[in-house]
């Protein structure tokens, strides 16, 4: 009998095949991988932009100004840019389309005065990004707040004061109002915005009463323009009739100064005769009684009586010499 022969063993471990190397060009593509990983750490915020970094979620840099700037590569950090100066705008009241389309919304318009009147108001808000982070982070929907905010203080605001204020000169006093305190609302919100106007394009009453209101500011624009009218004349005439009452006041010190001088020079050379008089009276008072006939017989008509009593009846005229006079 043959001897059993004891089976041999049979090796069933897999069998180890070396992996092959990698080629060249992989290792180039992988190399080039990395850089562009890598690149995505730089970026460059625009001059009229500023950039939030965020690191999984979290914020690490609010504010990153205008410039080159390094950070982890994505997607670890994320850089979000925001255009801060450019102007965006939110409109109360409906936009023109809409009125042009007929999608008007009548009571988002309407605001109630302080006289219990209707109007209706078109406003237009400008705004920008104040804040990124806030504006980012802080509010879902950022142009319905800021429309919320506004219509509430221009509805605050407009039941303080009167319709004629609105439709007058109370309208830039009430825009510059409702800027003020809605930014203070948006502030204390954490909005991220700046409110740089809040213009009325529009007030207009409500359809019902447009005739009252057309006539009531044609009578005030009409009040208005005479008022103006007489305050030109006013301004025309008040002026000349002050330069006329001038001159004439100076016309009357310089006739007055005249008389006191032709009155003191009169006064002067009286006592300057009647000084000489007093030296000689009788030679004098001939004189002076000569010389006062020289002067007041050539303007008289004159009847001559001789020594005899016989009359001349001969009239001379002013002016006319003498013939044959009497001796």
């Amino acid at each position: 009998m043959t001897p059993a022969v004891a089976p041999e063993k049979i090796d069933r471990s897999p069998a180890i095949t070396p992996l092959p190397e990698p080629s060249k060009d992989r290792r180039w593509l992988r190399a080039l991988m990395l850089v562009g990983w890598l690149a995505t750490s730089v970026y460059i915020v625009p001059a009229d932009q500023q950039a939030v970094v965020t690191r999984f979620g979290r914020v690490v840099e609010p504010r990153v100004m205008p410039g080159l700037h390094v950070s982890l590569p994505w997607p670890v950090d994320r850089v979000a840019k925001l255009k801060v100066r450019q102007s965006q705008r939110a409109v109360i009241g409906g936009d023109v389309a809409d009125g042009v389309l007929g999608r008007t919304e009548p009571l988002k318009s309407q605001f109630l005065t302080g006289d219990q009147n209707l109007i209706h108001m078109r406003t237009v808000v400008q705004y920008s990004v104040g804040v990124p982070v806030n504006y980012l982070f802080q509010v879902n929907n950022v142009a319905a707040l800021i429309a919320a905010a506004v219509e509430a203080e221009l509805a605050r605001s407009v039941a303080r004061i009167g319709v004629d204020d609105i439709l007058t000169t109370g309208k830039a006093r009430l825009q510059e109002e409702v800027r003020g305190s809605a930014q203070r609302r948006l502030n204390e919100l954490r909005a991220g915005v700046l409110i740089a106007s809040v213009n009325i394009e529009t007030v207009t009453p409500p359809a019902e009463a447009a005739d009252a209101f057309r006539d009531v500011a044609s009578a005030r624009a009409d009040s208005s323009r005479i008022v103006n009218e007489a305050h030109g004349y006013s301004n025309d005439i008040v002026p000349r009739a002050r330069g006329e009452a001038q001159q004439m006041m100076e016309a009357a010190q310089g006739h007055k100064q005249r008389v006191i001088n032709l009155a003191q020079g009169d006064t002067e050379r009286f006592r300057q005769v009647a000084a000489e008089y007093a030296k000689a009276s009788e030679v004098n008072g001939r004189r002076l009684y000569m010389e006062t006939l020289e002067q007041v017989l050539p303007r008289i008509r004159k009847v001559f009586v001789d020594k005899n009593g016989n009359l001349d009846l001969t009239i001379l005229r002013k002016g006319e010499p003498e013939v044959n006079p009497p001796k």
